[in-house]
């Protein structure tokens, strides 16, 4: 029977299985395998030895099965690994699990998993980053209306709306690189982490195994990671979540029925928005997406939580991050796929786009003009009164701002009825958006090569 949602609903399989069951109980092995192979390359293991244990590191050999039969008795998951596999090993048996402690496998295979899974989630980020490269290249000449504090602005482009959702993507693919090196740790010091157990040559062994393996060698450790690195990870994830219900929210937005500038792709064939409302057709990949990413970043707490060991290790840590770890790691995937899918179908009405800033009246170009007085030779303060003077009588007797500007004194004595439809033209007032619209694209592009 599946209870938890992401075993029936979010996340993609392969992302999954990296923190399944299977997943943990592969990548321990390959740590196990990874020790005898240190050992091996220091003399301390002979190469008959290790390819027994090489020959057998796998989950055919080494059952999952097995290793929880074994759990049964002993209580102990990484004991009754070690025993599963000294069965399987045969005579070479004797050095499995040689100088480790328990986390040493655990904190390992838990950097494979992180490693494994920054992976995955570095290439769904970059095709993010180029979908949405792809939606500011085809609107940067898209104009529309800005809005601040829910209320009409003065005019921007939609291009340059998808590329401050784009900059922010791109710079997550930087902090994601930055912090890869720090995250994907591993260590293999032993129980409280002097490297005792391991004899002299404990900080060369370790070395061997991690680099091997592809993780980072730590400076120190106690028994743990610490866990200021799974702090970043999952402080990362809440971020780029965090981006991705930015861009979700501002289309869901968009698609409001007064405004319907923009919205998700709808498929009028088959899809149904609602039981009883037939002409319903709601953002539901976007709420979607939101609704997970909230989940992701309650996440943060309990992994700040866990950071919090007594001395040099304790468990309470352990049972919380098999939440943390594997449910934000998977569900920031599921964020970023579905966020990619809806810029992907998404439409956007240019028409729509242009009657909206028409239904303000000219008053979206009050700024325009003020600035235009400005040049004139008025003072700043002087013309934001005659504009503001004009746009509230334009409110107040339902006219257009411009009628009214036409009719201003000051205005009139400055510009020709010309001029002033000039600076009526939203087009005229987008400042050097298209620029940065296309400076944004080239960057973008570059981060992903």
């Amino acid at each position: 029977m599946a209870f938890c949602p992401l075993d029936y609903r979010y996340g993609s399989q392969e992302f999954k299985h990296i923190w399944s069951e299977d997943g943990r109980h592969e990548r321990q092995i390959e740590v196990e395998r990874a020790l005898i192979w240190a050992h091996w390359q220091l003399g301390k293991v002979s190469e008959e030895d290790y390819k027994m244990v090489e020959n057998i590191s796998n989950p055919n050999d080494i059952t999952k099965e097995r290793v929880n039969e074994i759990e049964r008795e002993t209580k102990h998951d990484i004991m009754a690994l070690t025993k599963a596999m000294a069965e399987a090993a045969g005579e070479a048996g004797w050095c499995i699990h040689l100088g480790a402690t328990s986390n040493d496998i655990v904190d390992t295979a838990v950097g494979l998993q992180l490693r494994d899974s920054i992976i995955l989630l570095r290439e769904e980020l970059c095709k993010l980053i180029s979908q949405c490269a792809d939606i500011a290249e085809r609107e940067r000449d898209t104009v529309m209306l800005g809005r601040t504090h829910g209320q009409a602005a003065t005019p921007i482009t939609f291009g340059l709306k998808a590329s401050v959702w784009l900059d922010e993507l791109r710079r997550q693919l930087i902090r994601l690189d930055e912090a890869t090196p720090r995250i994907a740790v591993g260590k293999f010091l032993g129980a409280v982490g002097t490297g005792a157990a391991q004899g002299e040559h404990a900080r060369e062994l370790q070395h061997l195994i991690l680099t091997h393996l592809g993780l980072t060698v730590p400076l120190v450790t106690t028994q743990v990671v610490g866990r200021d690195r799974y702090v970043e990870y999952v402080s990362w994830l809440a971020n780029v979540a965090t981006s991705c219900e930015k861009i979700c929210q501002e289309i869901r937005n968009l698609q409001r029925s007064e405004i319907a500038e923009a919205g998700e792709g709808f498929d009028i064939e088959k899809q149904v928005g609602s039981s009883t409302m037939a002409h319903k057709k709601n953002p539901i990949m976007s709420e979607n997406a939101s609704g997970l990413a909230r989940i992701v970043r309650a996440m943060i707490i309990p992994t700040y939580e866990n950071a919090l060991l007594w001395h040099e290790r304790d468990l309470a840590n352990s049972s919380s991050e098999r939440f943390t770890l594997s449910h934000a790691s998977a569900l920031c995937e599921d964020v970023m796929r579905k966020t990619r899918t809806v810029l992907q179908n998404m439409w956007v009405d240019k028409k729509r786009c242009l009657e909206n800033i028409h239904s303000q009246k000219g008053l979206v170009m009050a700024e325009k003009v003020m600035i235009e007085l400005v040049n004139h030779g008025i003072s700043r303060d002087e013309a934001h009164e005659i504009l503001r003077t004009a746009s509230f009588m334009a409110i107040n007797n339902g006219e257009e701002l411009f009628d009214v500007c036409c009719r201003t004194p000051e205005i009139a004595a400055s510009f020709s009825v010309e001029e002033l439809e000039s600076m009526f033209n939203p087009m005229n007032h987008i400042g050097v958006a298209q620029e940065l619209v296309d400076e944004c694209v080239t960057l973008a592009r570059e981060s992903i090569q």
